[in-house]
């Protein structure tokens, strides 16, 4: 069931990159007096290419949520920082830029992280039917403080600074989101009826609430600012709470200390990836429209 998780998990990546492009392309021009509001999210809803990326997202969600309930949430939950490169890629189409020898070196960074990263630490096992719900209440309250303190900081910020902001508050909400996910496929896998389950309402809540911030984020400035917060924050998020609340097993020793490498290495990719020129396309419009 791994090997179907994983699969599972890079075809959500895929479809989450085609989503945060096509959304980006769509609410490019909001203005900052729109953002935070349910008027932004009516006027986003009347263009084609938005709806587009909003069937796009939740078919990467469904994947995603079948992913993490069939295989380790460490395992699989790492993989989604492939989305950051496939977004590059699909940038590069969208908006008719080339992608740089750069870039590509950025990608290959990544991906040898990643996979040294996912290969090395070999999460297995974890119990997240058992955790007891104290546990469940700190983990919660720690990753909700957190997020409302980003939102707050963000909301105070213009342009790129809250975009960033908003971005890892959205990773973060992904995280949690998917952690909970992972809860309510454990629980109905031991034969529990879903809608007993109480994290089905948590994912209730957080799922809107990581949308919205989605759309806010995108809306806020270039992709280059907030969709590093979403490729790596998600993850971090979501390993966090499959070691420290589900009990998932990794390899210790050498193993784990090329794991951390591997880990550096997609951090090195991501922040290379982070500068490219395919994910601020409106910064070269404006430049240019300066210029003449």
């Amino acid at each position: 069931m791994a090997g179907i998780g994983i699969v599972l998990m890079l075809v959500a990546a895929a479809c989450n990159a085609s989503a945060s492009v096509l959304q980006r392309k769509a609410s490019r021009k909001e203005a900052r007096s729109e953002q935070f509001s349910v008027h932004m999210l009516w006027e986003l809803a009347h263009r084609r290419v938005w709806v587009l990326g909003i069937v796009t997202m939740l078919t990467g969600f469904l994947l995603h949520a079948v992913s993490v309930s069939i295989a380790p949430i460490s395992l699989v939950q790492p993989l989604l920082v492939v989305e950051l490169p496939l977004t590059l890629v699909i940038a590069g189409i969208a908006f008719r830029l080339p992608v740089s020898r750069r870039d590509w070196l950025a990608i290959a960074t990544a991906a040898v992280g990643l996979g040294a990263f996912v290969g090395l630490l070999a999460p297995h096992g974890g119990t997240p039917y058992q955790v007891a719900s104290s546990s469940w209440a700190i983990a919660i309250a720690a990753t909700v403080a957190g997020i409302a303190t980003l939102v707050v900081l963000g909301y105070r910020s213009a342009d790129e600074h809250r975009a960033a902001l908003l971005g890892v508050a959205t990773g973060a909400t992904f995280g949690l989101n998917s952690s909970l996910i992972a809860a309510v496929g454990a629980a109905v896998g031991h034969g529990d009826n879903l809608f007993l389950a109480w994290q089905t309402y948590g994912v209730a809540v957080i799922a809107p609430l990581s949308f919205f911030l989605l759309q806010n984020a995108l809306a806020a400035g270039n992709l280059v600012a907030s969709q590093p917060g979403f490729t790596l924050t998600n993850p971090v998020v979501s390993v966090a709470y499959g070691i420290a609340l589900f009990d998932e097993r990794t390899r210790q020793g050498a193993f784990l200390a090329g794991a951390v490498v591997g880990a550096v290495l997609i951090g090195v990719g991501t922040v290379l990836l982070a500068r490219s020129q395919l994910l601020q396309p409106d910064r070269d419009h404006h430049e240019s429209a300066q210029a003449r």
